[in-house]
């Protein structure tokens, strides 16, 4: 979103109304200050007029991920505040930052009388949409193999198990174990049935192979280092 047209560098029209919206709705956050919780209810979102804020997935075990890191003119949490839903992630101050605080009723209202906000929001969620693509797109796809396949032998019974092991879990619960969310432990579990070291048997998980599947995770732990030297 422009922050200029909500900080009253924009049009002149509009001058009087981005000064009221700031003088009402500002906030400012000290450097690692929280500006919300995962799992709290989204009442409102924010657009960001100075300084920078860190999005965290906290979903993996109480383990932080950064999601994305936002300047000034990205808005904030503006997905689960306009679908109603909890939190997804948390937000926090990377550094001091000015934020406009816009609940849906005050949001609404501005994008009747300024169509083209309602346009720019629009536009960034298709952006964000288009990065999440690439990303996965992106990732390797060992990166999501191992630990589904991790958690599959785990589920199986542990390391010394039978040869052909059935995997006694959900999606959700061989998300869980993998540290992963359920579309990257979908897409692992999917190569894995491409791969034919996976089958599905009676709606359960079944590994005809043990081996072939302890083999994902040494092929990955050597693909690792080979990766580790080229870096170094």
């Amino acid at each position: 979103m422009d922050s200029a047209a909500l900080s009253g560098s924009a049009t002149p029209e509009l001058g009087e109304t981005a000064l009221g919206v700031r003088r009402d709705f500002e906030r400012v956050a000290q450097a690692g200050e929280s500006i919300f919780e995962s799992g709290e209810p989204a009442d409102a979102f924010y657009v960001l007029l100075a300084g920078e804020v860190l999005l965290l997935d906290t979903s993996r075990g109480g383990v932080s991920r950064l999601v994305a890191r936002l300047g000034p003119g990205d808005s904030v949490g503006e997905t689960d505040s306009l679908l109603g839903r909890a939190r997804g992630a948390r937000a926090v101050a990377a550094t001091d930052a000015r934020l406009l605080r816009l609940d849906r009723a005050t949001f609404r209202s501005m994008c009747l009388e300024r169509p083209d906000i309602a346009v720019q929001v629009i536009e960034r969620l298709a952006q964000r949409s288009s990065d999440l693509e690439r990303r996965l797109a992106a990732l390797g796809m060992n990166d999501l193999v191992r630990p589904v396949a991790r958690g599959l032998l785990e589920s199986a019974g542990g390391a010394g198990g039978p040869a052909e092991s059935r995997a006694t879990t959900s999606l959700r619960g061989l998300a869980e174990a993998a540290g992963l969310s359920l579309r990257e432990t979908h897409r692992g579990l999917q190569e894995l049935f491409d791969r034919k070291l996976v089958r599905l048997v009676d709606d359960a998980l079944q590994v005809p192979d043990r081996g072939a599947l302890e083999a994902c995770l040494q092929d990955g732990n050597a693909s690792d280092a080979t990766n580790s030297g080229r870096s170094s």
